[in-house]
């Protein structure tokens, strides 16, 4: 290991307990802390985990089209998909090696997995006699689903390492600056890919978030803190994360039962989005006001 590369540590490759999903910090951070601190003397770099983890999803989407006696595999896939997903940011945490390529590459890895997953759900419903307009449509909503709701969960993550002053490397917005064109050339085209993926989730997150504040709520510090640090907020949408997601999914798919998984992920999963979104429109919002006018 370089001798300016300090000790690996743990506790500086996470992400605020606070924000995170629970499932992440109890069971998957843990459990990639053991690839990490492996991995950690090595020249591999966080990028290279992204796409390891990006390649397993991939499979996991491939081996769940392939045929329902793939369910084990495909469940494998996806839970090693997880673990190197989280490897790979704590990794640059622990190293202090951030890169905005390595942000871009890791989200459109995610959104790339998310359309094997669902496209594999597809050819599962049609093997198993829906027909095509109802197993296109469920798994379009499954797959927009997702979409929002970890984008959801990522802006008041992002906004509340910003609070912190922490992890400023990713905007809320991505949008190209002047100062993105100084960037390389393979940064700068993932930013433009990033961009169109999630650009309008983005947009509407903003927009989501200042309905919910409403206009009367102030632009103070502590407005701000009141809203963006607050933990029954932030522990609500800690369960719609990536994490939570794929854990589901494995177990689903160890059940052999990918039924269950559409019912949990497009009933309960949305029904917990609204009900946080609830609570900051309708209870949030309203302390926010009363204590900073």
């Amino acid at each position: 290991m370089d001798q300016s590369t300090p000790s690996y540590s743990y506790a500086a490759s996470v992400k605020s307990d606070i924000s995170d999903e629970l499932i992440n910090v109890y069971l998957q951070r843990p459990v990639a802390g053991i690839v990490v601190r492996a991995l950690y003397g090595t020249p591999i770099t966080p990028n290279q985990l992204t796409i390891v983890s990006t390649l397993f999803g991939i499979a996991g989407g491939i081996f769940l089209a392939a045929a329902e006696t793939h369910f084990v595999a495909a469940a494998l896939c996806f839970y090693l998909k997880d673990i190197f997903d989280s490897a790979d940011g704590q990794l640059a945490r622990a190293k202090k090696i951030y890169s905005r390529r390595g942000r871009f590459l890791d989200s459109i890895g995610d959104y790339i997995v998310d359309l094997f997953l669902f496209g594999g759900i597809c050819e599962v419903l049609l093997g198993s006699g829906v027909p095509l307009f109802p197993a296109f449509l469920i798994s379009f909503v499954g797959f927009v689903g997702i979409s929002l709701r970890v984008s959801y969960h990522v802006f008041y993550q992002a906004s509340f390492l910003h609070q912190k002053k922490e992890y400023e490397l990713n905007r809320l917005s991505e949008e190209l600056r002047d100062e993105d064109l100084r960037e390389d050339a393979l940064t700068l085209q993932l930013q433009k890919i990033f961009y169109l993926f999630y650009g309008w989730q983005d947009r509407l997150m903003k927009r989501l978030d200042a309905w919910c504040l409403g206009s009367r709520a102030g632009n103070s510090e502590s407005a701000a803190k009141a809203w963006y640090e607050d933990a029954v907020g932030l522990r609500l949408g800690g369960f719609l994360g990536f994490g939570t997601e794929y854990v589901v999914l494995t177990a689903c798919l160890l059940l052999n039962n990918l039924r269950l998984y559409l019912f949990l992920s497009i009933i309960l999963f949305n029904a917990v989005w609204f009900s946080a979104i609830l609570y900051r429109r309708s209870f949030l919002a309203k302390r926010v006001r009363r204590g900073y006018h």
